[in-house]
C-alpha cells in the first residue's frame, strides 16, 4: 500500500525541530499581545473562544485564566498532545484541521494568531478554511486574524542563514515564490541524520482577506500593524492584525 503523503505543514509542524528553532520567539510580547487584545475587544466574561491553530496552546490557556469557555484546535497531534496537559473544566484542546467546520453558530469570538493562515497551495483550502471560520462563529462573533504584512516581509527577506540549537543545525533558505513566501528548511541533528522540511505561507495583503471573508459574511472593523495595536502601516508595520465582524 502506497503511504499517504503529508503536506507540508504536517510534516513540519509535527516535527521536534518546529519548536526548537522557533525557540526564542518573545513570549512575553506574545502574552502581552493577548491580554491587550482582550482589552480591545472586551469579550463578556464566560464567552465561548475558539483558537484556531493553537499549537501548544499558551495562548489559549491565558484566555481561559481570564475567565472565559475556550477550545484550540490544531492539525498536529503531537502539538495538542502537550496542550491537553492543561486541561481544565473551561479549557479543551482538540486534533482538527481548520479547512473543516468544528463547532456551528457557537462561538463568540475565534482568534488565528501568528501567521496560522496561507499554508494551502489552492485557493479552494483557503477558501474552506474562511467558510470554516465563519461558520464557527455566533450572529455578531468576532474573528481575529493575526498575519505577517507580507511588504514589510519582503523588503528584509534574508536569502540564506544557519542557525545551530542544542545541537542542531538549521540551513535556512528563504524566497518569494509563485505569490508565496517559501522557506527551505534542511535540518542536521546531533547524530548528523539530515532531514528536509519547507513552509509555504501566501503573501497575502489585506486586499485579500477582505475580499476572502466578506464572500462568508464577516466584514473588516478594524486593523492593526503590530502586537502593540499600533496603526498599520503597509511600509512599517510588521504585523496585519484583522478584526472581522459577523454581522
Amino acid at each position: 500500500m502506497t503511504e499517504e503523503k503529508k503536506e507540508w505543514f504536517e510534516n513540519w509542524f509535527d516535527s521536534r525541530y518546529y519548536p526548537l528553532l522557533y525557540s526564542n520567539r518573545d513570549e512575553e510580547e506574545a502574552s502581552l499581545f493577548v491580554s491587550g487584545l482582550v482589552d480591545y475587544l472586551k469579550p463578556a466574561l464566560g464567552s465561548r473562544i475558539v483558537d484556531i491553530a493553537c499549537g501548544e496552546g499558551r495562548f489559549a490557556q491565558q484566555l481561559a485564566q481570564s475567565g472565559h469557555e475556550v477550545i484550540g484546535i490544531d492539525l498536529s497531534a503531537h502539538r495538542i498532545e502537550k496542550a491537553k496537559e492543561a486541561e481544565t473544566s473551561r479549557l479543551h484542546f482538540y486534533v482538527h484541521d481548520m479547512r473543516f467546520p468544528f463547532y456551528i453558530n457557537y462561538f463568540d469570538f475565534a482568534f488565528n494568531f501568528f501567521t496560522s493562515f496561507g499554508y494551502f497551495d489552492t485557493a479552494r483550502d483557503n477558501h474552506m478554511a474562511a467558510h470554516a471560520f465563519a461558520a464557527a462563529l455566533k450572529k455578531g462573533g468576532t474573528l481575529v486574524i493575526d498575519y505577517f504584512n507580507e511588504h514589510y516581509i519582503e523588503q528584509r527577506l534574508v536569502p540564506a542563514e544557519t542557525i545551530v540549537k542544542e545541537g542542531v543545525t538549521f540551513h535556512i533558505r528563504r524566497a518569494v515564490k509563485e505569490g508565496k513566501i517559501v522557506k527551505k528548511i534542511a535540518v542536521t541533528d546531533e547524530q548528523g541524520q539530515k532531514h528536509q522540511y519547507q513552509e509555504r505561507v501566501s503573501a497575502f495583503e489585506l486586499k485579500d482577506f477582505v475580499a476572502l471573508f466578506r464572500q462568508e459574511g464577516l466584514e473588516l472593523q478594524e486593523h492593526f500593524g503590530d502586537y502593540h495595536l499600533n496603526p498599520f502601516d503597509e511600509e512599517t508595520s510588521p504585523r496585519l492584525i484583522m478584526v472581522f465582524k459577523k454581522p
